[in-house]
């Protein structure tokens, strides 16, 4: 348990850190859930449309912190392959 008043406010500048975060991957996730929707239903339009709008959700995910640069490119990247593999 924290002692010093300095590791008091870290646990709870922690606390406050970790429901801001929590929030901001739940909000990332329900991105990417649309997109995966809109791939399985096969309409491509949807899809393409679902995905721009989560693209700006990972990259700002990668800014806050939340998801590291490279998980976010290999999300982005395997999305829009199986996106623009609907059209074939």
């Amino acid at each position: 348990m924290a002692n010093t008043p300095q590791s008091k406010k870290r646990a709870r500048q922690a606390e406050r850190r970790q429901d801001i975060n929590k929030a901001r991957r739940s909000r990332i996730r329900t991105y990417l859930r649309k997109v995966e929707e809109a791939i399985a239903s096969g309409n491509q339009e949807s899809a393409a449309a679902a995905l721009r709008e989560a693209q700006p959700e990972l990259a700002r995910g990668v800014t806050k912190g939340v998801l590291h640069k490279n998980t976010a490119a290999r999300k982005m990247s395997r999305l829009t392959s199986r996106v623009k593999a609907l059209t074939a």
